[in-house]
């Protein structure tokens, strides 16, 4: 198991251990707050051992541990800040604490007001202190492990100038108290160098020795160039070439006005560098919408399937051909899947390559033609979204034959592969279906404005957007 997933389980697990405590703890008190000898109850242990209290026991932490969950306190485990912790751990009690109050603690309320606030009150304190006493421990011991060497990162510097070489060497003085441990330098363009002190390697060997060593970081520091157009679109370029190897890339400060769309910022070596292989989300908007995105799909799949049954028998009664399509698409970190779709066109259509469908495209079928008007033909995504190679809302997921294109014309669009595709987007909504490749690269930049400004109420708003576009019929 990967120390990453370690870790996680540690935090999961003294959550859990903590949230019980607290709980029993809360319960505790709670008899004495309310007098509840005096409704039956002979002593604390016959109450904490009454069928509602043992259920609520029960109940309890794991309702605290989905919120924790949605929180994103899990989502990253290392290098954690103090105040973060401090601060997720204040938001999510605060949660736990009203849904406690509103669903479990109502028949507990009394005449006498100041005793419901002191209730709430004690509720929230208690949880809150036995969370985080735990957290502030497992924190610091994760803290002291990474400063100390336990904890490591495995780090590749790529670069072409003496920039690269000095990141390299700075890094390699401060790793002790960071845990970014350099196992290489890269070369990555016609200024080669080789660091001292640090095996250097050609971008051709980049694969291998990320496998071999394990990396999880890479550091880019891109050539410079005369103009600003040639550095942005040789960053990007490099950018396209790393993301598959699903590692965090970051580029530094000098650099991120190159592109186009806001990115997350953290702190290493002392320097703020940039994470570009992730979008601006936050860690808890990231859970909220993946589980959004399982819920969602799951009701809707089981919906619909009769529908699905039905126009599926439709489309093989309509031209010959399964009724079902499947083609390779390219996800997240280009990520290569199978977007599942029904059938809209002949089975020869492109006998001749790959091309793009247009508004009379004699290859679309009678019965297609209905399905694209109204969106019908993307209904089986449903299941990729499930199986977690879309998301409901997301940039939509083009071909390796197409995306190398529209990458050669508009290098920025390597951008959009931050985040899982999607079913609908706001270029969909916006601008709807392409027929060449300037189209979408034009529809790209709704889709650049939706990763700039990605939220839960954007994708709600898309959503809806969607719907309407659907029940009239607007799809082509």
């Amino acid at each position: 198991m990967k120390p990453e997933y370690r870790k996680r389980l540690l935090y999961v697990v003294v959550d859990y251990i903590a949230a019980n405590v607290g709980w029993g703890l809360f319960n505790a008190i709670r008899y004495f707050i309310l007098s509840l000898e005096r409704q039956g109850y002979e002593s604390v242990s016959a109450y904490l051992q009454s069928f509602s209290v043992m259920a609520g026991q029960i109940f309890g932490p794991l309702a605290m541990m989905v919120v924790f969950y949605l929180s994103g306190y899990y989502n990253r485990v290392f290098m954690k800040s103090r105040a973060g912790v401090v601060l997720t751990t204040l938001g999510s009690i605060f949660i736990v604490s009203l849904i406690a109050f509103f669903t479990m603690l109502v028949n507990d309320l009394t005449s006498d007001r100041i005793v419901d606030y002191n209730l709430v009150g004690v509720l929230f304190f208690v949880l809150f202190f036995s969370i985080f006493i735990p957290r502030w421990i497992l924190t610091r011991l994760t803290t002291a492990s990474i400063v100390s060497g336990e904890i490591s990162f495995p780090t590749l510097v790529v670069g072409t100038s003496d920039d690269a070489e000095a990141m390299s060497r700075r890094i390699a003085v401060l790793q002790g108290s960071r845990g970014f441990r350099i196992v290489g330098y890269v070369n990555a363009g016609s200024h080669h160098i080789s660091p001292v002190g640090v095996m250097s390697y050609t971008m051709d060997d980049i694969v291998d020795v990320c496998a071999e060593n394990n990396v999880e970081n890479i550091i880019l520091i891109p050539e410079e160039s005369d103009s600003d157009a040639d550095s942005r679109n040789h960053l990007l370029e490099m950018v396209n070439r790393l993301f598959p190897l699903e590692c965090a890339i970051y580029i530094s400060p000098s650099t991120a006005h190159f592109l186009t769309s806001r990115v997350r910022q953290t702190d290493i070596t002392s320097e703020p560098l940039i994470d570009i292989s992730r979008s601006d989300m936050s860690d808890s908007t990231v859970n909220m919408k993946r589980v959004s995105d399982v819920a969602v799909s799951a009701v809707v799949l089981l919906l619909i399937s009769p529908l699905l049954a039905i126009l599926g028998l439709m489309v093989k009664m309509d031209s010959p051909g399964p009724a079902f399509y499947r083609q390779q698409r390219v996800g997240r970190h280009k990520k290569v899947f199978y977007i599942n779709k029904l059938r809209t066109m002949r089975i020869d259509a492109e006998s001749s390559g790959p091309s793009l469908s247009s508004e009379n495209d004699p290859r679309v079928t009678r019965l297609g033609r209905v399905l694209r008007k109204y969106r019908l033909d993307e209904l089986p995504q449903f299941w990729n979204v499930l199986k977690g190679d879309m998301s409901l809302v997301g940039p939509r997921p083009e071909r390796e034959y197409f995306l190398s294109r529209i990458v050669a014309k508009a290098p920025y669009y390597v951008l959009l592969l931050q985040v899982r595709p999607g079913i609908t987007s706001w270029g969909m909504v916006k601008y709807g279906y392409a027929e060449n490749v300037d189209e979408m690269i034009e529809r790209s930049r709704y889709d650049l404005l939706y990763l700039e400004n990605i939220s839960f109420t954007v994708d709600m708003k898309i959503l809806f957007h969607t719907v309407h576009t659907v029940l009239t019929g607007k799809g082509v």
